[in-house]
């Protein structure tokens, strides 16, 4: 179990909690995630740490309310308990001094984009990063990232904020200006990151992608994370998150994220239903 020390709405369906977790905040590097369980009856949530603090042994996490476990973790109050806790989970990021960094998140990607970009910056990198979201209400974590780059570059779909567009727009923008970056970190919605490393890998910028594919146990056990990388089967919870963007089978990983697309879409239902009746 671990309690919930601290509960934050950030908009209307995402939350940030402050989780007691000692352990993994001592372990746990950038890139890196857990897999939670909000009560008995949840599935299995892969979440990455957004921040954590060694020295006071907590951990953040940000979710999007979408689906019934999530919906289920959104309900629990601060100072209650999240059931099962298991982490850090995966292979952390690739970070070096590369030199010009580009780092690109969409929608919620900034929750788990916001650490590896901090610790690209700590060092050494000259880093311009790009967030993109619906509308203004939906950016997320500006101050913290604006702390920890050069540059920050904000999309919004309706144009209430920022630049009006996607961060696909913002990339092709700095690229056609004749920017060069020598790596580029790209976490977001599935179709956004196939259209963004596309831009990137073309301009010849070295790109890693973070993965979000279905997984249930976080340990490579039970092979519903599988991706193929360069043709290989690789499990994204032990091989990854993080793979080279341009070895990825981007048509495969959209194919299998739809898998379950119907019987979420009537779980959430379900959840929603219960919520108003009650």
């Amino acid at each position: 179990m671990a309690k919930i020390l601290k509960k934050e709405q950030l908009s209307d369906t995402i939350w940030r909690f402050r989780l007691d977790a000692p352990r993994i905040a001592r372990k746990r590097k950038a890139g890196q995630f857990i897999i939670l369980r909000p009560v008995d009856d949840s599935e299995r949530i892969p979440l990455t740490v957004a921040n954590a603090n060694a020295a006071e042994g907590w951990i953040e996490i940000i979710f999007q309310a979408v689906g019934r476990s999530t919906m289920q973790l959104r309900d629990l109050g601060e100072g209650g308990v999240v059931r099962d806790l298991a982490g850090p989970l995966g292979r952390a990021a690739h970070v070096e001094k590369f030199g010009r960094v580009l780092c690109l998140g969409g929608g919620v990607g900034a929750a788990p984009l916001y650490p590896i970009i901090d610790a690209l910056f700590k060092a050494g990198n000259d880093v311009t990063a790009v967030v993109g979201a619906r509308s203004k209400e939906l950016v997320m974590l500006e101050n913290d990232i604006k702390a920890s780059c050069n540059r920050l570059l904000i999309a919004t779909d309706d144009g209430s904020y920022g630049t009006k567009g996607f961060v696909t727009d913002v990339i092709k923008t700095l690229i056609d200006s004749g920017e060069h970056f020598d790596a580029a970190f790209v976490i977001g919605p599935v179709m956004m990151m196939k259209a963004a490393c596309e831009l990137t890998v073309a301009a010849g910028t070295k790109t890693y992608a973070s993965l979000n594919p279905i997984m249930i146990d976080g340990t490579g056990m039970c092979g519903c994370c599988r991706v193929t990388v360069g043709g290989e089967t690789k499990f994204a919870c032990v091989d990854g998150p993080e793979f080279e963007a341009s070895q990825i089978s981007w048509n495969e990983l959209i194919a299998r994220q739809n898998s379950y697309k119907e019987f979420e879409t009537k779980e959430r239902e379900k959840c929603l239903s219960c919520n108003i009746s009650s």
